[in-house]
């Protein structure tokens, strides 16, 4: 049996319930919830929400590398996104928390899946990238 090429486009398609979102497509709006999510800080915000509700500076501590800026707008975005909430207590001054929705709960869970998966592959990227720097050298 031979395999045919697979059309991203149409495999992400096949396996959307609602077939007006195309990631791969131009103007898709589901593209920029996908950046938030998984660009540079997007991932490590949501894995680090994974344990419970934490406050802004429990979650700058536990992104090591972040900036207040970049956390301000990542979590900006994901309470927006519907995959954070902002929770501010009452009382002075007030406690404020983030938490994980259940939309952005089953985000984390895939995203803890595919970061154990890059652990399991590491030793072969890590080969990998050796392999290529040796027949790739770094101009001097």
């Amino acid at each position: 049996m031979t395999s045919r090429p697979v059309d991203p486009a149409a495999e992400f398609s096949a396996h959307h319930v609602l077939r007006e979102f195309q990631v791969l497509a131009d103007g898709c709006p589901s593209r920029p919830v996908l950046d938030h999510v998984t660009g540079r800080w997007g991932t490590l915000i949501v894995l680090s929400l994974h344990s419970g509700p934490k406050r802004f500076s429990e979650i700058r501590r536990a992104v090591g590398g972040i900036n207040d800026k970049a956390l301000s707008q990542g979590l900006r975005h994901l309470e927006r996104d519907g995959l954070v909430s902002r929770h501010a207590s009452d009382g002075f001054p007030s406690r404020v928390e983030y938490r994980l929705t259940e939309v952005g709960a089953g985000m984390e869970a895939r995203l803890r899946e595919m970061v154990r998966y890059l652990y399991e592959q590491m030793p072969v990227v890590l080969e990998a990238q050796t392999g290529y720097d040796a027949e790739h050298p770094a101009p001097s």
